[in-house]
């Protein structure tokens, strides 16, 4: 059996990014110590999720939140999916970036968040992530000892593409950072996870921020572990804690064994057309 223990860490965030690491750093050697092997923070976890905050808190890879996340790593011997913070590269550009450490502390992946929250709902939430962040181009999936992992960024999880492109690279979970706020996450945060696992037959595993009705944006909260098959297997609710989650990968071969999605493709059929078939 390819068994593996998820934790996925709900923390509230505040202004102060030392506290917010000291916090995480903290809540990942509990988890550890729960038997936890694979362990995510939740999107933005070192600041509050602004768009002005962006550029103020944004930091080069290698810079001091990233030491710290790797030392996490290698001091508790987990798989860290870093959650995310705000990055800024050598020309200036700040993106929403979550990077991924293996037990000993290496890097072994970065997801620079490809599709930008840029939204307007009448009566509902207006953000515009484009305002200070860089979308970024690449598809990201891990090798660890449990399997192949695909990691995104919170809005990512709307592109099914991008899932698909994540489940023919060999993924067999998927763990989005995300903070969907009070009026896309009741609406559409546990139908999306559910619909991934159900389009890809893996593992959806979706990491928030707690909610703090006080903030300038309120995350939904609600991380939760859904089943190959579409079950939600785990679900918090609004308030900081820590979702722990056996999951058993072999499930995923069954539900693909039942149902042979991947492999039914019609790509022949899937090339852009124009409507007269030319």
């Amino acid at each position: 059996m390819a068994n593996v223990k998820i934790a996925l860490i709900q923390m509230n965030v505040m202004v102060d990014k030392q506290a917010n690491l000291q916090a995480a750093v903290q809540a990942i050697a509990e988890c550890a110590r729960q038997g936890a092997q694979i362990i995510s923070l939740p999107e933005m976890f070192c600041c509050p999720y602004q768009t002005e905050n962006f550029p103020v808190y944004a930091e080069k890879q290698g810079g001091p939140l990233w030491k710290a996340l790797a030392a996490a790593a290698h001091d508790n011997r987990v798989y860290l999916v870093g959650g995310s913070m705000p990055e800024v590269d050598q020309a200036g550009k700040v993106y929403n970036t979550c990077y991924i450490f293996d037990p000993s502390g290496q890097q072994i992946g970065r997801h620079r968040k490809m599709h930008m929250f840029d939204i307007d709902i009448p009566g509902g939430q207006k953000f515009k992530e484009s305002d200070t962040l860089t979308p970024g181009n690449a598809v990201t999936v891990v090798d660890t000892s449990f399997g192949r992992v695909g990691v995104s960024v919170c809005y990512d999880l709307r592109f099914p593409e991008l899932a698909r492109l994540m489940a023919l690279r060999g993924a067999k979970m998927f763990i989005v950072p995300g903070a969907f706020n009070m009026t896309t996450g009741p609406a559409h945060w546990e139908m999306l996870f559910r619909a991934r696992a159900v389009d890809n037959q893996v593992y959806t595993l979706g990491c928030a921020p707690a909610r703090d009705p006080q903030a300038g944006y309120v995350s939904y909260a609600n991380s939760l572990a859904v089943s190959p098959w579409g079950e939600v297997i785990e679900r918090l609710g609004a308030e900081p804690g820590v979702l722990l989650a056996d999951l058993d990968l072999d499930r995923v071969e069954q539900v693909r064994g039942q149902l042979p999605l991947l492999n039914q493709r019609r790509t022949d059929l899937y090339e852009l057309k124009t409507l007269d078939g030319s």
